[in-house]
């Protein structure tokens, strides 16, 4: 009595034509993944050397920045972070970063989610051409509207002042916020609405207390992407700030090298202060970075 064959060895000798299948331990190598995996390492291996090399140059004599730049400092030089806090002026450049990046971000998610939230929630002609006018303000290139906004400024008398930086941060983020914060409210699901509704409850706290805290996970990636935004911004910056005490950290960058070209540049110095100035957002990076991917994948796949 013979026995039956089946699977796939059977259907491969029923049909000589079918090709045998490759061995388990013999799979194709997918090239072009490979290449692009060792292109990002190389890419990641790039920055953390750039980053070492800023840190371990912050602790060097300007003499052995310029003559030994990749060997490891001899003696630490701690005084350069000092000299740049207090000479350079990023104690004070610090502490308004840390005031305008934190108002601005907060008042730009504060401000966006109601109009993404109503954006997102209904579709119709007039949503899709406000909405269509938030996603052109994307591609409005900053030197365009400088001069207009400087002439509005003005005559608000918010020219050097702080407060006015703030306005203008929160006006430049708020056409991308608005964008990125309409795919989280867009497919909330509506059944909580019409429960809100169904018990009573308006528009305005159905927003505020069911669909807001819902869209957590976009709020603190927009929140975190505008302060990266601020904290980094340097042109509007340059535009409207003209005094020192009302300079942000990358504008106290800037004049802390301008007057090392003239004094004498101490290149420990100078790093040192960069490194002030990168090591915050890569500090919150490092914290939140997984939040933000998260929260951006959250919303590209909704």
């Amino acid at each position: 009595m013979s026995t039956a064959t089946t699977g796939p060895r059977a259907a491969a000798a029923q049909d000589p034509q079918t090709p045998a299948a490759p061995p388990a331990g013999r799979r194709r190598i997918p090239w072009a993944r490979l290449s692009g995996t060792a292109l990002i390492w190389l890419f990641v291996a790039f920055c953390a050397f750039a980053f070492l090399f800023m840190l371990l140059s912050s602790l060097k004599s300007s003499f052995d920045v310029l003559n030994h730049p990749f060997r490891l400092p001899t003696e630490l030089k701690f005084s350069n972070w000092s000299q740049a806090w207090h000479d350079g002026g990023f104690g004070p450049a610090f502490a308004n970063s840390v005031l305008v990046v934190a108002v601005a971000a907060s008042g730009t998610v504060l401000i966006a989610s109601p109009a993404a939230y109503v954006l997102g929630r209904n579709q119709g002609r007039v949503s899709g051409g406000v909405s269509l006018y938030f996603v052109l303000g994307l591609g409005i290139p900053m030197q365009i509207i400088v001069l207009p906004l400087y002439s509005i400024m003005a005559r608000l008398h918010l020219i050097d002042n702080l407060a006015g930086l703030i306005v203008l941060y929160i006006v430049v983020n708020l056409p991308f916020t608005v964008y990125l914060l309409m795919s989280f409210f867009a497919t909330l699901p509506g059944e909580l609405e019409e429960a809100a509704a169904l018990d009573g409850v308006g528009p305005a706290m159905t927003f505020w207390r069911i669909m807001l805290p819902l869209a957590k996970g976009g709020l603190v990636t927009a929140l975190i992407l505008v302060a990266i935004s601020c904290w980094n911004e340097t042109f509007l910056a340059l535009m409207f700030l003209q005094t020192n005490d009302n300079f942000t950290l990358p504008l106290a960058l800037v004049n802390f090298l301008t007057q090392q070209q003239f004094t004498g540049q101490d290149f420990g110095v100078m790093f040192a202060g960069v490194s002030i100035a990168v090591l915050p957002m890569l500090a919150l990076y490092a914290w939140l970075g997984r939040r933000i991917t998260e929260g951006l994948t959250l919303g590209a796949g909704k």
